[in-house]
């Protein structure tokens, strides 16, 4: 057989978009791509990836094409996510909970997730429902994009009880105020801030159109979107995520795994550190490779081996 060269072997067996885009089966899924795609300077159908609205096209194609998923929109200035690392992750995460369960998959409605940070994108929600059919609730401090996320929900009504959406009304808390008291959880999902300021989101968004045009940007252009919360915050994202682990040793008994994305390497060694401290029964690191982008996301628990023996036996046999 054949070899085909242009298999992404480093993204997920299981995902979707491990080959190139495939611009005419998209195209026929979504007519409205086709004014934003042209051949490139090697002669293959692409899209101005440091376009904002091509990028947004490409998604619902992909979206609509892949997942069912026929009507999605976001707010302008809102993150437009990249679906193959969305799904990558999620991925990965069905993979932590068959390690977990003797090396079965888990799919189906019985798991619950939590995605901290939903967006007005809703992506991961919709994912892991179209692909695992999980439960999940969504967080969000931003109103718009809570209302935006739930829009697309309603475009959408195989997701009807299948993802609820919550508010977290103090912007200084992660977990608490969002986990209730009798709330269980299989797995928390996190895509946290990676910046600590405005000004480091903007230099990232530069030198990322410079990449992708190939010469000065003057102006940014945030290709793929973003508000503040969505980019940085305060001490970027190790300061979150350790304020995460802190969090959650309040919710040892709500969660099996938690579970964030590193974008920064440099930062894995002191969150080790921070779950070190916080006396995590297990964790474990995840590498994930998109394109030229290397990325891992690290998972803890608190669950002893008794613990999760008699999880899985509650909730996954």
């Amino acid at each position: 057989m054949k070899e085909n060269k242009h298999i992404k072997t480093a993204v997920h067996p299981r995902n979707s978009h491990r080959d190139r885009y495939d611009f005419p089966s998209l195209i026929s899924s979504r007519p409205e791509l086709a004014e934003f795609v042209a051949e490139n300077k090697y002669g293959d159908l692409s899209i101005d990836f440091a376009d904002p609205k091509a990028v947004r096209e490409l998604n619902r194609a992909l979206l609509k094409n892949f997942y069912k998923i026929a009507e999605w929109d976001i707010p302008d200035g809102y993150l437009c996510p990249p679906i193959p690392g969305r799904a990558d992750y999620l991925h990965y995460v069905a993979d932590l909970l068959a390690n977990s369960n003797d090396g079965k998959r888990q799919s189906g409605e019985q798991i619950k997730v939590l995605d901290i940070g939903v967006g007005a994108n809703c992506i991961y929600p919709m994912l892991g429902n179209s692909i695992y059919n999980w439960s999940f609730i969504g967080s969000e401090i931003d109103e718009v994009a809570l209302d935006a996320a739930q829009n697309n929900l309603y475009a959408n009504p195989q997701f009807r009880g299948k993802i609820t959406l919550r508010l977290q009304e103090n912007p200084r808390e992660i977990l608490a105020g969002i986990i209730k008291s009798d709330d269980i959880f299989d797995v928390v999902i996190c895509n946290p801030p990676f910046h600590e300021s405005q000004a480091a989101a903007e230099e990232a968004s530069t030198r990322k159109v410079k990449n992708l045009k190939g010469k000065v940007i003057k102006k940014v252009t945030l290709n793929f979107g973003g508000q503040s919360n969505e980019l940085w915050c305060e001490g970027g994202e190790s300061a979150f995520i350790q304020k995460m682990i802190r969090e959650s040793m309040t919710f040892k008994y709500n969660c099996f795994w938690f579970t964030t994305i590193v974008s920064k390497e440099e930062h894995v060694k002191e969150l080790i550190l921070a779950l070190k401290k916080a006396r995590v029964s297990d964790r474990k690191i995840y590498d994930m490779t998109l394109g030229n982008k290397k990325s891992r996301f690290i998972a803890w628990t608190f669950q002893n081996p008794e613990q999760q023996e008699n999880w899985r036996n509650r909730r996954w046999k």
